[in-house]
């Protein structure tokens, strides 16, 4: 009990800190884009009513689950083919490094000329940016896969659908999700970025109408809110690893143990 108490404290001294520098340095401000951190508190929930929340966030969550999803099964399904055979991994790094380095916003116009405006274009976008980090770590990971535990599972006959998810996923996936998480973060600003150019809702669409209309404070609790947004799949995604990881997070601490 103790020791979650004190971990608890290590984990919310910083948030706590960072608040009280800000409400102290923003109190009595009378800066139009600078508005006191208590204003903008009071501003949030005449702001987020419930009808916003179906009307704005909904929506978002909906095309961030739906582009990151898409990315996911496409990185992983690509990183292990690529992965698995060198003819196949020559061929297409060339083509997967070039891609790789064209920044996602700026596909956002030529995704508008073939998807339109719609949900699909911006699903598009989020996909094509988080699809990255999951297909390079999926490639990493499978290329690692201990030479010891391959040559033991084929010597026990363990072939075809077995093989590939008891030994290729099952070792990959530590690298899996490490791309799995960079693509999170990835996936909420294209998410935002999407939904700045040509949308009728959306958090990116509310908070660019907030500040063309300067309704500044507003303005502040839509990047409050993308804040609160990030922090709870961060969390969700700590939670789902860790149950999907547990033998690996068990191995790590016994070898510090050994150790």
């Amino acid at each position: 009990m103790r020791r979650a108490l004190l971990r608890l404290v290590f984990v919310l001294a910083l948030p706590v800190a960072l608040v009280a520098v800000w409400w102290a340095a923003s109190a009595g401000s009378e800066d139009v884009y600078w508005p006191p951190l208590g204003t903008i508190l009071e501003t949030f929930p005449e702001v987020w009513t419930g009808e916003r929340w179906r009307a704005d966030v909904l929506p978002s969550v909906l095309r961030l689950a739906a582009g990151y999803a898409l990315a996911a099964v496409a990185g992983v399904a690509l990183g292990t083919l690529v992965g698995s055979y060198r003819r196949v991994r020559a061929v297409c790094e060339p083509v997967l490094e070039f891609l790789r380095a064209v920044p996602p916003p700026v596909l956002v116009p030529v995704i508008m000329l073939f998807a339109g405006i719609g949900d699909t274009m911006k699903i598009a976008v989020i996909a094509a940016g988080c699809v990255w980090p999951v297909l390079l770590n999926t490639v990493e990971g499978v290329r690692a896969v201990d030479a010891v535990t391959a040559e033991t599972a084929r010597s026990y006959g363990i072939t075809g659908v077995a093989w590939l998810r008891h030994v290729v996923l099952r070792s990959a996936s530590p690298q899996i999700f490490a791309g799995l998480r960079q693509a999170l973060s990835v996936g909420i600003i294209l998410m935002v970025i999407s939904e700045m150019f040509a949308a009728s809702n959306g958090l990116g669409f509310t908070i660019v109408q907030f500040q063309r209309s300067f309704a500044i404070p507003g303005m502040w609790t839509g990047i409050l809110l993308l804040g609160l947004l990030g922090f709870v799949l961060s969390v969700l995604f700590q939670l789902v690893e860790r149950r999907v990881l547990g033998w690996y997070h068990g191995l790590r601490a016994a070898a510090r143990r050994s150790g």
